[in-house]
């Protein structure tokens, strides 16, 4: 049961219960929650089984899983997730419906381009919601007092930090982009210290080698900031300063449209920052 007596009265009410918990949960009901929270929309409209299929868990557990957080049963907290679906606002719905409703009748190819440009649409409309301003402001402040900035990731996020890394050099901050050709990584992270910062960038599945370099770095005390798309990402539980923003996605390919947004925020606002001491 929650602390009240009574269960989470809307998703982000349970999005902060679990996250105040997590610790504490068997390894199912992890990963029940783990699958939650980066899935809401299959929680929302799925069955029982299907659910319990995907998160790779038995049906009863999730019954327990929603009991344990004061629900009688699974019903209850897929209600939530419902809700969560009616509260979104309208206007991506209205820009989708527009897309494939306006005008004359599309080729194969730009249907394709607007299924895409709606999933970019949906996945900023998200970041404004996904971004909480004070954390925002400090994550800006960890990295604009660092004498050098190490930027993390690999395979897909790669572009977000190598982009950084080319805006930073243009607004004359020092950075240190982490993902040589020569496979020195860790030979670089080695020379940062208390006095630098690093952000860490990584999506699921995530990167074992972009988590193992920033959880060394927190080890030794470096401030961290990271973008992730799940309270339970690795890089999670090490960052001083992190956000979750989950991109939407088209056929099952996911753009960066909301993260490169997020990255040249913050990337500008550090910059900016410094120039005002």
């Amino acid at each position: 049961m929650t602390g009240s007596g009574l269960p989470p009265q809307d998703f982000e009410a349970l999005r902060m219960a679990i996250l105040e918990r997590k610790a504490e949960l068997p390894k199912r009901l992890t990963q029940v929650a783990a699958y939650a929270l980066d899935h809401p929309d299959e929680i929302a409209f799925g069955t029982a089984a299907s659910i319990a299929s995907s998160a790779q868990v038995q049906p009863s557990t999730l019954v327990r899983f929603a009991q344990h957080f004061g629900f009688d049963g699974f019903s209850g907290l897929q209600q939530l997730f419902r809700l969560r679906l009616r509260e979104r606002n309208s206007s991506y719905e209205d820009r989708l419906r527009s897309l494939e409703e306006g005008g004359p009748a599309l080729s194969e190819s730009a249907g394709i381009l607007n299924k895409f440009i709606s999933a970019a649409h949906s996945s900023v409309d998200s970041l404004a919601n996904a971004v909480d301003p004070e954390n925002f402001d400090r994550a800006v402040s960890i990295l604009a007092r660092a004498e050098t900035i190490y930027l993390i990731a690999k395979r897909r996020s790669y572009p977000i930090s190598n982009y950084m890394a080319y805006a930073f050099g243009k607004l004359k901050v020092r950075c240190q982009l982490v993902g040589t050709a020569a496979g020195i990584d860790d030979d670089l992270l080695a020379f940062a210290s208390e006095k630098d910062a690093a952000f860490a960038v990584s999506f699921s599945p995530y990167a074992s080698e972009s988590a193992a370099q920033a959880r060394a770095l927190a080890g030794r005390n470096v401030p961290l900031v990271s973008l992730t798309d799940s309270a339970f990402s690795p890089l999670a539980e090490c960052s001083t300063v992190w956000f979750e923003l989950v991109e939407a996605d088209h056929a099952g390919f996911r753009s960066l449209s909301g993260s490169m947004a997020f990255a040249m925020a913050l990337t500008v606002s550090v910059a900016e920052k410094r120039r005002r001491g």
